[in-house]
């Protein structure tokens, strides 16, 4: 077999081996994640890096982006590179899918999402808050069971995209340092991506690129929802009327797309309070929707691993041999 050929093989065995490891096993222990050690590596360097200057905070929070995102990829480059090279090609798929599962994450979003619904359905309101704290920025005390549903579904789709295809699109595009890149970019943006007064500054570049890596996933993956959504039998045509309605009436450029896409397959409207509302009340929100919305967020990354995935690492690993 040709060795471009093998390579191919051995890329897409690597997407697989973790896609089956997450969907069976969801998440590392905190301890050995490589997210939460990006967090607390952000977190120790968040408060050094404050300055009574607006020009030096922006030039450091370019600097924490920088130093965050080699200090993960150029170490795990290295270590897949010397396996590769002195203990063959079981040893470095073992290594490599290891690497790339926690880049992504499906099966814990159904985690935090199913007891939501499940609460929300023994009218247990204060488990349903304090369960959707884990998965929003906003502050649950405040919702109601409609906005508590609502919030669960956004974060569904969002989660859909930063969550999952980015990480998997850049590891088709750049391999597994790839997909290690993007995760610290987008940490990054989750832990100082804010405009309040303590984040405008050290976290404006990290908001950016977090903006730009996302851009182009972000409207793959909500063409494919739509997709999804006609496979499930849910309502494609209103998904797509009103994904290009609503898509760009976030604030970030890019959550809008898979978020409209969702609201308009399950014919509701996904509202946070003073920011957007998506979509049209067709159907009052009920915690079946946050069940669908995992359905529709499932098959649209099967559809994005087929479609766009596989077919990236075989284009790029073919023109790189």
């Amino acid at each position: 077999m040709p060795e471009h050929n093998i390579n191919i093989l051995i890329h897409l065995t690597i997407l697989a081996l973790a896609l089956v490891i997450d969907l069976a096993f969801g998440e590392p222990p905190e301890k050995v994640h490589p997210t939460v050690w990006m967090g607390r590596l952000i977190a120790f360097f968040k408060p050094k890096i404050r300055s009574k200057s607006p020009h030096i905070e922006k030039l450091n929070g370019v600097l924490l982006a920088l130093f965050t995102i080699t200090a993960f990829a150029i170490p795990a480059h290295l270590m897949i590179s010397i396996v590769q090279e002195f203990f063959g090609p079981i040893i470095y798929i073992v290594i490599a899918t290891l690497l790339l599962k926690p880049t992504f994450a499906v099966k814990c979003m159904e985690q935090y999402t199913l007891p939501i619904a499940c609460a929300i359905e023994r009218g247990d309101i204060e488990t349903a808050r304090r369960l959707l704290s884990n998965i929003v920025r906003r502050d649950p005390k405040k919702l109601n069971t409609q906005q508590i549903i609502s919030a669960t579904v956004e974060s569904i789709a969002e989660s859909t995209v930063d969550g999952v295809t980015s990480p998997l699109f850049y590891y088709a595009l750049l391999g597994v340092p790839g997909a290690i890149s993007f995760r610290a970019i987008n940490t990054l943006d989750s832990m100082v991506g804010y405009k309040d007064p303590e984040h405008i500054n050290i976290g404006w570049f990290s908001a950016r690129l977090d903006d730009l890596a996302n851009y182009i996933p972000a409207r793959l993956t909500a063409i494919l929802m739509v997709a999804a959504a006609w496979l499930l039998s849910e309502d494609w045509k209103n998904s797509w009327k009103i994904l290009r309605r609503d898509c760009r009436k976030t604030e970030s450029p890019n959550a809008g797309w898979s978020m409209s896409a969702m609201a308009g397959a399950l014919n509701v409207r996904l509202e946070k309070p003073g920011h957007y509302i998506l979509g049209d009340e067709i159907f009052a929100l009920s915690p079946k929707h946050i069940i669908r919305a995992m359905k529709i967020m499932k098959l649209t990354v099967i559809l994005f691993t087929v479609l766009v995935t596989a077919p990236l690492i075989i284009l790029t690993t073919a023109t790189t041999m």
